[in-house]
């Protein structure tokens, strides 16, 4: 209210000086008090242009102090109820919440920063010109240093290491192994790609599971060595067993010196068929196994899925007929292309369809379907599912484990094999089964 009643005194007031100058110019007054009146007229407009300004100049300020993050100052308040009163107490209130706030953020950032530092795993961002941003106390101690200004320089610690960070994308991962002081290091190195305020960087995350690998290797060992023993012990136990028997046999013959009876004869040679067909059973088993262990290089070339799956159909056809099964396929893109070894990659999914045929050849409803399509991310998603009975839980653990299967028939590595296989070409195996509602084999290829 003070400000409207000083601005209406001082336009009255300049009304009035500017009547009595036309007074006195209308009756001449003379020079002097003409002058006098224009001098005074001309000061009243300038004290009323200042007190007009005086509030935005305030107002002004007030959002200088903002930009400036300055909300250190404070505006007088006298408590007379006048409108500068008032708009003083809103603006120390404003910076009184906004330095608040400030004060929460930065709270926020260094307890964020804090997390960021001591986190057991080691973590790098940096820009898209390679400046980095941040590097945690584990990077560090795996990296073996103790200052980073550009990603590029990575390189003198580790080309791998540094050829990974630059050519991952989001969501890929791979694992690096590096020599460290206190030994090798195997780092599972995963990138995210983000944008904050329209600036491109890179989340790098390193973890070294050197001593989760070496427990998965022994506990892999463990179960190999478990299923060798088992199917060899298998084997060995009844050739061992029927060769002393015809050894200590043929030793009493030997003995009173007799001809050996023809029934006796064929009953050796009974036996030694037996030996020969285990025999040969055991070689085929020791075959299996020599095959997991050489795997190809895979030859990479650009494979049409709509092709991979018409020829699929064509060689499974007989099978799909015999059984009435029902068979699926569907493609998006239709012109989807997969880049991978077409002749290993054509094998896993003869061993996982071949699988999901005699999962199905007692069910109610018989069938098969294969979806080929691109998840979010960009990989490449091939699905193959299947009506049957499903897996049993426990079962579904180890089916990956050479050797394991729960077929009356088979050897048990086609989906060890197929693993192997989708490992050879930085991609993965997943398997989703419920009893009583079938079971979907997922290879994944990342982009």
């Amino acid at each position: 209210m003070d400000y409207k009643i000083g601005l209406l005194g001082r336009v009255a007031l300049l009304t009035l000086s500017l009547f009595i100058l036309s007074y006195a110019i209308l009756n001449s007054s003379g020079v002097f008090i003409t002058s006098l009146f224009i001098i005074l007229v001309i000061a009243q407009l300038i004290f009323l242009v200042n007190y007009a300004e005086s509030s935005f100049k305030k107002v002004r300020q007030f959002l200088d102090n903002i930009k400036q993050n300055n909300y250190a100052t404070v505006y007088p308040v006298k408590f007379d109820g006048t409108e500068t009163d008032d708009l003083h107490i809103e603006f120390n209130a404003i910076l009184a919440k906004l330095k608040e706030d400030q004060a929460e953020k930065e709270a926020n950032y260094q307890y964020f920063r804090s997390v960021f530092q001591h986190l057991s795993i080691g973590l790098i961002t940096f820009e898209e010109d390679g400046r980095i941003q941040i590097l945690n106390t584990a990077a560090k101690r795996m990296l073996n240093i103790d200052h980073l200004d550009n990603i590029q320089e990575i390189d003198q610690v580790n080309k791998e290491l540094h050829n990974a960070i630059q050519t991952l994308r989001t969501g890929g991962s791979e694992l690096i192994k590096i020599a460290h002081q206190d030994g090798i290091m195997q780092l599972s190195v995963y990138v995210i790609e983000l944008v904050l305020r329209g600036v491109k960087f890179k989340l790098v995350s390193l973890q070294n599971i050197q001593s989760e690998l070496e427990e998965k290797e022994m506990e892999a060992w463990q179960n190999l060595v478990r299923v060798l023993t088992h199917e060899i012990m298998n084997s060995i136990a009844p050739i061992s067993s029927l060769a002393s028997t015809i050894k200590g046999d043929i030793q009493s013959q030997v003995e009173r010196d007799q001809p050996v009876p023809v029934a006796e004869v064929e009953d050796y040679l009974m036996g030694i068929s037996t030996i020969e067909k285990r025999s040969e059973g055991l070689i085929d088993f020791v075959s299996d196994f020599r095959s997991l262990a050489h795997i190809p290089v895979p030859k990479f070339s650009a494979i049409r899925l709509q092709e991979l799956f018409d020829q699929l159909a064509v060689l499974f056809q007989h099978q799909i007929e015999q059984y009435d099964i029902s068979c699926e396929k569907k493609i998006e893109p239709k012109d989807l292309l997969l880049f991978a070894d077409s002749s290993l990659i054509e094998q896993v999914l003869i061993n996982i369809i071949q699988n999901a045929i005699h999962a199905v050849e007692e069910a109610t409803i018989k069938k098969i379907s294969l979806h080929a399509f691109i998840d979010e991310a960009g990989k490449i998603i091939i699905e193959i599912s299947d009506s049957g009975k499903g897996i049993e839980e426990d079962a579904l653990n180890k089916i990956f484990i050479p050797f394991f299967t729960t077929k009356k028939k088979g050897s048990g590595i086609g989906l060890s094999l197929s693993k192997q296989i989708m490992r050879r070409h930085k991609g993965n195996i997943q398997v989703k089964s419920t009893v009583g509602k079938g079971t979907t084999f997922k290879l994944i290829f990342n982009a």
